[in-house]
């Protein structure tokens, strides 16, 4: 008899803490967001040749829906883009659309024909709190970060 592996499932605190941090990580990165409709942040590792372009797509009254896409001038691989969620309210960030798909659903079965994961949410919504953080330590901007970040 083969031990089945165990199904997978949604650490809903896990995947929040990480929501809240990208939510005030981008706060950080663009402040004036309520008047602002695009921002552009040069990365300071290869001088003007990177920078992260965080545009609003679309303002509510609970949420803002906003654009990231890292931009550099010499590509030979597709740099990141994704739509991002915020919901003011519960000071969240939630990833919406990325590689060209919009709603990623908490747990799928795996194998599957488009061979996500089964925690492909949870690694999209890191992933977008590692590229911000990448983008803080290395953005030139006229905000220095608090310390301890």
């Amino acid at each position: 008899m083969v031990a089945r592996k165990p199904r997978y499932r949604v650490d809903l605190v896990a995947l929040q803490a990480v929501c809240e941090t990208n939510f005030v990580r981008l706060h950080q990165l663009m402040p004036s967001m309520a008047e602002q409709s695009e921002r552009q942040i040069p990365l300071g590792v290869d001088g003007p040749e990177q920078q992260l372009v965080i545009r609003v797509l679309e303002r509510c009254p609970y949420t803002t829906t906003l654009q990231l896409r890292h931009e550099r001038r010499r590509d030979w691989l597709q740099p990141p883009s994704m739509e991002v969620r915020l919901y003011h309210d519960v000071g969240m960030a939630e990833v919406v659309a990325a590689y060209n798909r919009r709603r990623f659903r908490g747990v799928y079965p795996y194998p599957n024909e488009q061979m996500l994961q089964p925690d492909e949410k949870y690694q999209l919504n890191r992933f977008l709190g590692e590229w911000l953080g990448y983008c803080q330590r290395h953005g030139l901007s006229d905000r220095p970060l608090p310390l301890g970040r």
